[in-house]
């Protein structure tokens, strides 16, 4: 194979036993490099672990390297098992960190980590996890990172090296082996130089039916749509509906292959899928996470035969996923950040942009973005389309789990640990001072809560330092004696209202008598915990269990029909299947609690088994893929 330079940089800093991280544009091959360490380590017999920031990412990596290295390919994401003692192993980053701090000796036959896409170290949410796997990385493992393009990759390199003591080479490539070319729709006007946006004054809206045909009319097609929103994907896909992109030979080929993927998926009668249809037969579709995880994948697969000519989708379709097209349009250049609307970062508009241009098959790529210059200023665009990229800046805030398995192994050195983050690696003085009174304040409400007494952690510490996320509010309510009290029914409503998140104004539907009894009780505890962290200004506190999917997961568990227990809720389908796969995760981390009794332990066991059937069970979806 001929490597680009620096793929071929990369590969003898590899081959010269060098850790590594690469910085290159979105598009550029960066997975090649991966892909020589695999074949490499798969040759020499030493093991492999590939971490990816989204199951959705994992599950794609397992069928590609599984067509490449068959049985020498496993994954492990809390979702999926599939050949766990594969000497290549992929899983979600948080699975990886989860074992170097519990099973650090399950580890101990792999030589090598990826991180896929570790700018994620900069997610305000998981960024934490990223940092504690490196940080707490276990010595005779090497490092390939990998990243979209950032500026301050010699940085992450020095850092990763002071912390491990050797040597890590940062490999930086700016180029994309398919250029980009800019375009600007703006007052129904489409121009190719972002100074021409001067000379338009407000008038005429912008037309996305006039874009798309210009699109097509230049030979731009396929094309990703880019919006910030999941109605607004579908309502454009719709507005879209008259148009046909396909002759009658793709249409019979297209239809074909979607009727056999719902086949295939169990999807024939499902009404998301029928929705879809009309869409489909002319080249159009949507993709977002509010759909269900096969459908999603159906949409994917379509894509990916170049029968599909435009597909409406939000920013997760850019993250990882190998979905290239022709043409890229954004719908708008701001996005809710957290909890305001703001202009696009510089990073993430090239994740996305990156889409554009089919490395082998186009000779450059085209991204167009519909501008609105009431709504923002022309120095903004300059600043997303020429500025200079975002640097990577630590989000450490360590878990109450991850606090008490570092205690167990170093007592008050915890302390000495803290040094060796990015956090501190970054930050000026009173940043790093308040970083260490959170830590000692995190330890103080611990010790309060006789999580840790006599420098030794209780049975109650030891049950919270298996559960990442909601360690307080379930090992409170193991320690006193609610979990064991609950039969299949509660513990499945306790374990979604633990990790359900609702939407802005959501409101809760009615709930059972049931539901209302382990919602007070989880109430008083979460009253009691957040005046703990309050007293010692803990931020951000423990999130509350929220109880709107109670009536779901109860018909659900009843063995009513996923379509029946919709109408229990305003949830999207996908974040349904999402949070009953994330209600398991936690349900096998309680089960995993060495303190958790015999009969707790069978009633976890059968609370999954009755969940995990049909669309939920992500292990069935990745076998029929």
């Amino acid at each position: 194979m001929i490597y680009d330079r620096f793929q071929q940089e990369a590969i003898d800093y590899i081959n010269q036993g060098y850790s590594v991280i690469v910085s290159a544009p979105t598009g550029a091959g960066k997975t090649a490099i991966a892909e020589h360490v695999l074949s490499t380590s798969i040759q020499n017999k030493v093991g492999v672990v590939y971490t990816a920031p989204i199951k959705a990412l994992s599950n794609q990596k397992f069928r590609d390297f599984e067509k490449q290295f068959g049985e020498h390919i496993g994954i492990l994401t809390g979702d999926v098992s599939l050949n766990p003692s594969a000497p290549v192993l992929i899983m979600t980053t948080e699975i990886f960190r989860n074992k170097i701090l519990d099973e650090p000796d399950s580890l101990k036959k792999y030589s090598w980590v990826i991180f896929d896409e570790v700018h994620y170290i900069d997610n305000p949410e998981r960024g934490t996890v990223w940092e504690e796997s490196l940080i707490f990385l276990p010595a005779h493992m090497n490092v390939l990172a990998l990243s979209a393009t950032i500026p301050n990759i010699n940085e992450l390199a020095e850092w990763i090296q002071s912390v491990h003591n050797k040597p890590v080479k940062p490999v930086i490539e700016e180029k994309r082996p398919v250029p980009l070319h800019f375009f600007f729709q703006c007052q129904n006007e489409i121009v190719d130089n972002i100074n021409s946006l001067k000379r338009l004054r407000a008038g005429r809206a912008n037309k996305m039916a006039a874009l798309i045909n210009y699109i097509r009319q230049k030979e731009g097609l396929p094309c990703i749509y880019f919006v910030f929103g999941r109605r607004r994907a579908e309502d454009l896909a719709f507005e879209l509906h008259s148009y046909n992109f396909l002759n009658n030979a793709q249409r019979r080929e297209i239809l074909s292959l979607f009727d056999s993927l719902c086949q295939r998926f169990d999807l024939k009668h499902e009404r998301s899928a029928q929705t879809l249809y009309s869409l489909i037969q002319n080249g159009i579709a949507y993709h977002h996470a509010g759909m269900l995880p096969t459908l999603k994948e159906v949409i994917e697969r379509l894509f990916t035969s170049r029968l599909l000519k435009v597909i409406f989708t939000t920013e997760t379709f850019a993250l990882g996923i190998n979905m290239p097209s022709r043409t890229v349009i954004f719908d708008d250049l701001r996005k809710f950040y957290g909890r305001y609307i703001r202009t696009l970062k510089t990073r993430d508009f090239y994740q996305m942009a990156g889409r554009a241009g089919r490395r082998g098959i186009d000779k450059e790529g085209f991204v167009y973005c519909r501008v609105n210059l009431s709504r923002i200023n022309l120095e903004e665009v300059k600043r997303i389309i020429y500025g200079r990229p975002e640097e990577v800046k630590s989000q450490l805030n360590s878990s109450y789990a991850t606090i008490l398995n570092l205690y167990e192994k170093h007592k008050e050195d915890i302390f000495k640990i803290y040094p060796l983050s990015l956090h501190h690696f970054q930050s000026r003085k009173h940043e790093q001072k308040e970083a260490l009174r959170l830590i000692e304040a995190k330890l103080k409400l611990l010790r309060d809560l006789n999580y840790i007494a006599d420098d030794t952690l209780t049975k109650k510490g030891q049950f919270a330092k298996t559960v990442y996320g909601y360690e307080l509010i379930l090992s409170e309510l193991y320690d006193e004696n609610i979990l064991e009290q609950l039969d299949e029914f509660g513990l499945g409503i306790l374990s979604v209202a633990t990790v359900f998140e609702p939407r802005k104004n959501q409101r809760m539907p009615g709930i059972s008598k049931a539901s209302r009894r382990i919602k007070r009780a989880c109430e008083e505890i979460y009253a009691k915990i957040k005046n703990k962290e309050m007293k010692y200004r803990i931020y951000p506190v423990s999130k509350t269990p929220y109880f709107h999917l109670s009536t779901s997961i109860e018909g659900w568990l009843r063995g009513t029909n996923f379509d029946k227990i919709l109408q229990f809720t305003d949830t999207d389908e996908g974040e349904v299947v999402r949070y009953f796969r994330m209600a398991m995760q936690i349900l096998r981390e309680i089960n995993d609690a060495k303190v958790a009794s015999h009969i707790l332990r069978e009633k976890l066991k059968e609370t999954i088994r009755v969940i995990n059937r049909d669309i939920i069970d992500a292990e069935k979806q990745l076998r029929e893929g």
